[in-house]
C-alpha cells in the first residue's frame, strides 16, 4: 500500500504546510494492515491520539513503471473508500526527531478499505468524500479538491517503483482529521462507492 501525504490544500494548511511547497511524497503501509469494512478492531497500543483520515483508495490492476499520466490512468482497476488511520502523537514525535513515520502509519489494522468498485461498472469521476465519527461529520470535501489527481499521482509514483496488480494507493485526505476514542465507529463515504466503516473496542 502506497499513501500520499498532503494532497488537499486545506489539510496541508491544517498540518502547518503550504499546499504547493513540494511535489507529492509517499509512505507505505504493510499489506497485512488492511481491515475490511464492518470490522471491530482493538484500539491500537502506544498512542493517546488515534486519528482518522478519509481517503479515496485506488486499486491497481496492471504493471507499469515510469508512466505518463495517461498511461498511469490505464493501470486503475477500481476504487474504494478508505481510512488511513494514524497514531498522530507518534507521527509528531517522529517528525520532531526527523525519523521515519513507520510506527505512526503502518501499525496493525491501520488501513480500513471498503469494497472495491471495478471500473467495468462504469465511470467514477468526481465525488463527495465524507467522514463521520458516530454519525457526526468531521471531514467533507470533493475529490476534485485534490492538488494532484489520480493519473498524476500514479505517474509520479511510477517513477520510483513499479506498480503491480493488487497494489493499493491511498490518495490523501481532506481537512478535518481528528481523534477517535474507544467505542467509536468511523465511517468514510464516497459517492457511488460502498462505505468503509470500523469500530474500536
Amino acid at each position: 500500500m502506497f499513501c500520499v501525504g498532503r494532497n488537499y490544500a486545506e489539510h496541508a494548511r491544517e498540518m502547518g504546510h503550504a499546499p504547493d511547497e513540494a511535489p507529492p511524497f509517499f509512505f507505505t503501509k504493510p499489506a497485512d494492515a488492511v481491515v475490511d469494512s464492518g470490522a471491530t478492531v482493538p484500539y491500537p497500543p502506544m498512542t493517546a491520539d488515534l486519528q482518522h483520515e478519509a481517503e479515496l483508495v485506488v486499486a491497481i490492476g496492471a504493471t507499469g513503471a515510469d508512466l505518463s499520466p495517461d498511461e498511469a490512468a490505464r493501470l486503475v482497476w477500481g476504487h474504494a473508500a478508505g481510512n488511513d488511520l494514524t497514531r498522530r502523537d507518534l507521527q509528531a514525535e517522529a517528525k520532531a526527531l526527523r525519523r521515519p513515520w513507520d510506527m505512526s502509519k503502518g501499525f496493525d489494522a491501520s488501513a480500513v478499505v471498503g469494497p472495491v468498485r471495478p471500473l467495468s461498472l462504469g465511470p467514477f469521476g468526481d465525488a463527495a468524500i465524507t467522514c463521520r465519527v458516530d454519525g457526526r461529520i468531521t471531514q467533507q470535501a470533493r475529490l476534485s479538491d485534490m492538488i494532484w489527481d489520480v493519473p498524476h499521482l500514479l505517474s509520479h509514483l511510477s517513477r520510483f517503483v513499479t506498480l503491480q496488480p493488487g497494489d493499493l494507493v491511498f490518495t490523501g485526505t481532506p481537512a478535518g482529521v481528528g481523534p477517535i476514542a474507544r467505542g467509536q465507529t468511523v465511517t468514510v463515504e464516497i459517492d457511488r462507492l460502498a462505505p468503509a466503516t470500523v469500530t474500536f473496542s
